[in-house]
């Protein structure tokens, strides 16, 4: 793929905004906010500047995934070649649009990677050992050879989603409760499993309206390897995983009663699934799962943190 620097109007804040994809960064509140709650629950004493520096850093290292994934899903033909972009997937699409040169969403993509970098640098020396600078460098990792070569983790055939649950999920988790505990323990490893599928979920829910743009260029998602209909039943059969998660971490002492509150999300998955179980094969008439899926990712990580919060506060 040729790279096409020509842009119609010098893009502005709005026009970046939009390459950034700022909504999706709900992906990283969640672990760090999850992190930081099973911490306090615990007893640790809450480190507020830290906890901000983990915050802003991981949300760089994602802003460096997004704009990255807009830059190599160019070059490799992806997005140009996706005739069915929607909200949720194929791109911010301001390359395709001419709003942003090529190069320019690249050279945003690594500052975002070194300024994410260079706040890890400060939290590895404000805690114990070198923890957080091989963790940061596991998750920049990730997160830039997600669409880059020579890996392009994304392009191979059922690795992209459990990559992406595993940056998004334990390794956020617990580099967030590292930072505030400076430890590790078994409760965030088990308690980051949830929003790990949930995420993993989101993302292969995002892949059906790419089918054909990512068959194209052998970029070989779930959907892709496994076929819609397989792919659909797999995203059914993922969204009782988080719930079952939370029951056998209360019933192992790993959780408070309280994270029970979880299940108030239920309808929301029981949706979700109805409606991609129908309609796994129409673009549109997907697109509420899509966006269920999302709000099941949040609003659960949301009360997951919150009922660990109200287990320490509560006193119980």
């Amino acid at each position: 793929m040729q790279e096409n620097d020509r842009t119609v109007h010098s893009p502005g804040v709005t026009t970046w905004l939009r390459a950034m994809r700022l909504p999706f960064l709900t992906a990283t509140i969640v672990p760090v906010l999850l992190g930081g709650a099973i911490a306090y629950y615990q007893g640790v004493p809450f480190r507020g500047f830290e906890f901000a520096l983990t915050l802003v850093g991981l949300a760089c290292i994602h802003l460096g995934l997004n704009l990255g994934n807009d830059y190599f899903d160019h070059t490799s033909g992806n997005d140009e070649g996706n005739l069915t972009p929607t909200p949720f997937s194929g791109g911010s699409r301001v390359i395709q649009e001419k709003l942003i040169p090529p190069r320019a969403i690249l050279c945003a993509s690594l500052f975002f990677f070194a300024l994410g970098g260079g706040i890890g640098m400060v939290l590895n020396h404000l805690t114990p050992g070198n923890v957080i600078l091989y963790v940061g460098l596991a998750g920049s990792a990730i997160a830039y050879l997600y669409t880059a070569s020579p890996v392009r983790i994304g392009y191979i055939g059922g690795l992209g989603e459990p990559v992406c649950g595993l940056g998004f999920g334990p390794l956020a988790v617990l580099g967030a409760y590292f930072v505030q505990a400076h430890r590790f323990d078994l409760a965030p490893a088990i308690l980051s499993i949830p929003v790990g599928v949930l995420i993993a979920e989101v993302l292969l829910i995002n892949e059906f309206p790419d089918f054909d743009a990512d068959g194209k260029v052998k970029k070989r998602t779930l959907v892709v390897l496994l076929g819609k209909k397989r792919s659909v039943a797999v995203y059914v059969a993922l969204l009782a995983v988080p719930y079952a998660v939370v029951v056998a971490a209360i019933a192992a002492n790993l959780a408070p009663v309280h994270t029970l509150v979880t299940w108030l999300t239920l309808p929301l998955a029981v949706y979700a699934g109805k409606v991609a179980l129908k309609q796994y094969d129409r673009i549109q008439e997907l697109l509420p799962a899509n966006k269920s899926t999302i709000a099941l990712h949040l609003s659960f990580g949301l009360l997951l943190s919150g009922g660990c919060l109200g287990a320490r506060i509560l006193g119980s």
